[in-house]
C-alpha cells in the first residue's frame, strides 16, 4: 500500500520581512509541487529519501530526533515517528520525496515538503483535513526554525491567495486572477535566519527610517489588495517595483537580484524580490503578450521559468 500526497511551493508578492513587524504580507501558492510517497516497510526504521538534498537516511523508528545529522530532514522524521506512536505500529515507514520546486530560493520547498509528508503519511493510515495537516506540518517544521509563523505551509494547504498579518492571521483574498510570473533564480545562496537577522539589525540603527518605510509598505499593500480585486495588471506591476526599492533599503538586496529586476523591467509589468533576499529568486508578472520577450531577456542571465497561481493546495493521489 502507497499513500501519495503532494502540495505547492509559494511566492511572496508582498510584504516579506515587514510582515515580521506587523505589516501585512500577500502570498500566493504556485504550480510547481512537491510530491510525498508513503509505505510499510519490514524494518523498525524510519527512511526518507528526497530529491531536496539528494539524501536517503535511515533511523531506527524510537530514537530521538537529534540522531538526525542532516538538520534539512529533522521535520520529516518528526511527521513519520509522531505518525508511528500514536498508531502503535510495529513496523516501519518509507518516505519518498520528489520535487519540481529548486530548493532554498525561497519558493517554499521546505514547506510543501512537510505538507506533502505529513499528509502523506498519515494518510497510511486516515486522511487528515487540511486543517489537522497545517498544525503539524507547522510542528515539524518548528523542529529546525522556532519561529516559523506557519504562512507558508498554510498557503501550501490551502492554495490561492492570502494575506497574513501576525495580529489577525490568513485571511483568504478571493480572487481567481489566472496571474502569470516568471521565477527567475539568482543562482546566490542565502540563509533566511541570517537575513532576518541583518533586517533585525537595521532597524535598530535606523529606527525612524525603517518606520517610514512601514508606514510605505502598508499603503503598497492596500493598493495591492484593490489591484488583484481588478485584475490591473500594469498596476499591480508598478507596487512590484515599489515594493523592491523598499527590500533594497533595507539591504536584502544584491547586485544579481538587481540586475535580474532591472531586465525584466524592460517587458513585464513588474518584478522584485520573493522570499528572504539576499539572493534566492525574483519574480517577474507577466501575460501573454510579454511573456516571450520577457524569458528570453532573463534567461540571458538567469534559470527561470513560467508559474501561475495554484488554487487547489494540498493533493491526494
Amino acid at each position: 500500500m502507497k499513500s501519495i500526497a503532494s502540495a505547492p511551493g509559494k511566492i511572496i508578492l508582498f510584504g516579506e520581512h515587514f510582515v515580521v513587524y506587523g505589516m501585512k504580507a500577500v502570498l500566493c501558492s504556485i504550480d510547481k509541487r512537491i510530491t510525498a510517497t508513503s509505505q510499510f516497510i519490514d524494518e523498525k526504521v524510519i527512511r526518507v529519501r528526497s530529491s531536496l538534498g539528494e539524501s536517503e537516511i535511515s533511523i531506527d523508528s524510537s530514537n530521538n530526533l537529534e540522531k538526525v545529522q542532516q538538520k534539512f530532514m529533522k521535520p520529516f522524521f518528526y511527521i513519520a515517528q509522531k505518525a508511528v506512536k500514536e498508531n502503535s505500529i510495529k513496523n516501519g515507514i518509507e518516505l519518498v520525496l520528489e520535487s519540481e520546486i529548486p530548493p532554498g530560493v525561497g519558493l517554499g520547498s521546505s514547506s510543501a515538503a512537510c505538507v506533502a509528508a505529513t499528509a502523506s503519511v498519515n494518510g497510511l493510515f486516515c486522511k487528515l483535513s487540511k486543517n489537522e495537516v497545517v498544525k503539524i506540518a507547522v510542528q515539524a517544521e518548528r523542529t529546525i526554525f522556532e519561529q516559523n509563523s506557519g504562512a507558508d505551509s498554510s498557503v501550501s494547504t490551502f492554495g490561492g491567495l492570502v494575506s497574513y498579518d501576525l495580529k489577525n492571521g490568513f485571511e483568504n483574498i478571493s480572487s481567481r486572477n489566472d496571474l502569470s510570473f516568471i521565477i527567475s533564480n539568482s543562482a546566490q545562496v542565502h540563509n533566511t535566519q541570517d537575513v532576518v537577522r541583518q533586517v533585525k539589525n537595521f532597524k535598530e540603527k535606523n529606527d525612524e527610517l525603517f518606520n517610514k518605510l512601514c508606514k510605505l509598505e502598508i499603503d503598497i499593500v492596500d493598493d495591492a489588495m484593490l489591484s488583484l480585486k481588478d485584475n490591473d495588471l500594469n498596476k499591480l506591476g508598478s507596487l512590484m517595483l515599489k515594493n523592491h526599492d523598499l527590500l533594497k533599503q533595507i539591504g536584502i538586496s544584491t547586485e544579481k537580484i538587481d540586475l535580474l529586476v532591472q531586465e525584466a523591467k524592460k517587458t513585464a509589468y513588474g518584478a522584485k524580490i520573493t522570499g528572504a533576499g539576499g539572493g534566492g529568486c525574483i519574480i517577474s508578472l507577466i501575460d501573454d503578450s510579454n511573456s516571450e520577450d520577457t524569458l528570453n531577456n532573463l534567461r540571458k542571465i538567469s534559470d527561470c521559468f513560467v508559474t501561475k497561481i495554484d488554487y487547489s493546495g494540498l493533493r491526494y493521489s
